[in-house]
């Protein structure tokens, strides 16, 4: 799996935090309140921000095994919980040992930002292996390829287009989704039997959000050219104007991502 930094990972988390949709996560609430303690595991923790984001939304004796395959973000995620919640990580690959990761009858699998990197049969594998367990899944903030940048420059969508695109590479998963995850996993789930509960949980970026705005644009121009199909000086020119109205604070931008929280029919 590609690795991300902490650097970028703590930039994203309050834009994370806020754009998780209201419902779907008191749907989730909803459908563990009953129990007296909860053991959720977080595939792709990173330096474990879900935690810290839905922790005050479950059962307030919670054990969290949070997974991912680099020791620097684990160690980060291993910080103290705080109040019933307790912690431990699980340094793991994912594309070999996921099965491994499911394991131990937990009663909540969540994963966030992850599910746009992996490939279509990666993505049937863990929908198969939750349905076998009979786990309820709460995957948020899957990219899923709409970007609305205010305002508009004419350049705007070769772009995007690009970046789209680049989503699609391997990022250690095989063939990536990208913008087509969240579609994909809607019908592995219903195919598993799965009833789903969905909404939008779209990053927006004001005047005001430069940092993260600046980061954007800097990952897409790099995207794009990595795709070699757009003039280098059309792309560096575009990157100028944007980050001349994000410096003047005259730019926004919303970043398409979507929530989906899952579990098998027959249960609560």
């Amino acid at each position: 799996m590609t690795g991300f930094s902490a650097d970028w990972l703590a930039l994203r988390e309050p834009f994370d935090r806020r754009a998780r949709h209201v419902d779907v996560l008191a749907r989730v609430s909803a459908h563990v309140a009953h129990l007296p303690s909860i053991t959720i595991v977080d595939l792709g923790c990173g330096t474990g921000s879900t935690r810290r984001a839905i922790a005050p939304h479950l059962p307030p004796l919670q054990h969290w095994v949070q997974v991912d395959n680099d020791l620097g973000l684990l160690a980060r995620a291993g910080a103290a919980a705080g109040g019933g919640a307790a912690a431990r990580t699980m340094l793991l690959d994912l594309v070999r040992d996921l099965e491994a990761a499911l394991d131990g009858a937990p009663d909540l699998i969540v994963t966030s930002a992850l599910l746009d990197l992996v490939s279509e049969d990666w993505l049937d594998r863990l929908v198969l292996e939750c349905a076998v367990r009979r786990l309820p899944l709460y995957a948020a903030l899957t990219y899923d390829g709409r970007v609305t940048l205010d305002p508009v420059d004419p350049f705007d969508q070769p772009v995007i287009a690009a970046v789209n695109r680049h989503q699609l590479r391997d990022k250690g998963f095989g063939p990536a989704l990208g913008p087509g995850a969240a579609g994909a996993l809607r019908e592995s789930l219903k195919t598993a039997g799965y009833a789903l509960h969905e909404g939008e949980s779209d990053w927006v970026a004001g005047p005001d959000d430069c940092d993260l705005q600046q980061a954007m644009l800097t990952g897409w121009a790099r995207a794009a050219r990595e795709m070699d199909t757009l003039p280098e000086r059309e792309i560096a020119a575009w990157l100028r104007r944007r980050a001349d109205l994000v410096m003047a604070g005259g730019a926004s931008m919303r970043v398409g991502h979507a929530d989906v929280f899952a579990y098998p029919t027959g249960t609560r």
